[in-house]
């Protein structure tokens, strides 16, 4: 640890609550409290509190703010009301044989107007992206009409994920607000006083859980914190490290950036092609940076495409580890292994793994190379884990 790491507003909090800090993308976070496993489960028995003000908090504002990310990311926005979040990408031309570099991936969301009727939109990118993200969209800002503003240091970003999540946040807000709160939808957002805190409330995570995640002001997110811990002590509620929410993205077979999501990747062999909007409403081609490469790789079948690999023991694959065929050698090896870790919700180790087409069908027999030795794996359906059907 250096004292050139980024701290967040909870730094200190973690700190003296036997948080164990690692360097996460240039940031002082908390890997684990005390176990990774117990963190984990606890969030998906009760829920788990977790820090993720390293992550990019981006404003768009101006009457040409919805116009001009409508221009720029993969993901249909001109359609967008108040209080909708969308999964997106942010794409430009070149970088890659293909024609296209996938610079991130993100949630774009439109808040409640602004006074004189404009849309205010924002980004949640990546922490070791935000640079980056930052950089290229300010590199094609308009003369006039919208401005771009960076609030990650400003703010603070909390996920209360698991099956009381929900129930412990409304516990801290009036009666109005808690009914707004409980009626979101999925992939939903609204504002409300939580624990006497105005917060940007949104019905999203990354845990395969249901739950929130909330955006306040630097200065009151450890009381929004503790009040939320308290609310929960006597049910099993958690803070939670970074560890346990890279093993429950797994077993909800969400995709990191940098593993699952390269910048040459392909998004529809991956699965991703959600994210990928290539026509407007009414229906039009849509323009935006990457759109034609896009389109090429939607009218091909890929040749790799992303899957799920369950083991019968506990010993997990870790990035990098070669998928091959039962008994063959390495040398021409099928797929390799993206993600890797035991599962704590399964009681065995599983895998996503990009490979190629004919090793892709459920129920395929593999070998994934761990040090070395072959440890026999199937291919399985993503998620791994779905909240309510184990």
């Amino acid at each position: 640890m250096t004292d050139s790491l980024l701290r967040t507003p909870l730094c200190g909090w973690h700190e003296s609550h036997g948080g164990r800090m690692v360097d996460f993308a240039g940031w002082s976070m908390p890997v684990q409290y005390a176990s990774i496993v117990d963190e984990h489960l606890a969030t998906r028995r009760a829920a788990g509190l977790f820090d993720v003000s390293h992550m990019g908090r981006l404003s768009i504002d101006g009457p040409g703010s919805q116009a001009w990310l409508e221009s720029l990311l993969t993901r249909r926005v001109s359609d967008m009301t108040p209080g909708q979040c969308r999964y997106t990408l942010v794409t430009s031309d070149g970088g890659s044989p293909s024609g296209l570099a996938v610079l991130d991936d993100a949630l774009v969301a439109r808040e409640a107007d602004a006074a004189d009727g404009s849309p205010r939109m924002s980004l949640v990118v990546n922490a070791s992206n935000r640079a980056a993200v930052v950089t290229w969209l300010r590199s094609r800002l308009p003369t006039s009409g919208v401005t771009l503003s960076d609030h990650t240091t400003q703010t603070a970003m909390i996920a209360v994920q698991g099956p009381l999540a929900i129930d412990l946040v409304c516990r801290l807000c009036s009666a109005d607000d808690a009914d707004r709160i409980r009626g979101l939808r999925g992939y939903r957002a609204t504002r409300a006083s939580v624990a006497g805190v105005t917060a940007a409330v949104s019905r999203t995570g990354y845990t395969g859980e249901d739950g929130v995640e909330l955006v306040v002001p630097a200065a009151r997110a450890t009381a929004v914190w503790e009040a939320i811990l308290a609310a929960g002590a006597d049910r099993g509620v958690r803070a939670c490290g970074l560890g346990a929410r890279d093993t429950l993205r797994l077993e909800a077979g969400m995709p990191l950036y940098g593993h699952e999501l390269q910048a040459d990747s392909d998004p529809f062999a991956l699965g991703l092609g959600l994210g990928v909007n290539l026509d407007s409403v009414p229906a039009a081609p849509r323009e935006f940076p990457g759109a034609a490469a896009l389109r090429a790789m939607k009218s091909h079948v890929p040749a790799r495409v992303r899957v799920g690999l369950a083991f019968d023991s506990k010993r997990s694959a870790r990035e990098g580890s070669l998928v091959v065929r039962p008994g063959a050698a390495a040398a021409d090896p099928p797929g390799v292994v993206t993600s890797g870790s035991f599962a704590p919700s399964l009681g065995h180790a599983v895998a996503m793994a990009v490979v190629d087409r004919v090793a892709a069908a459920e129920g395929t027999v593999v070998d994934v190379l761990i040090r070395d030795i072959p440890q026999p794996a199937r291919v399985v359906p993503l998620p791994f884990y779905r909240r309510g059907g184990g």
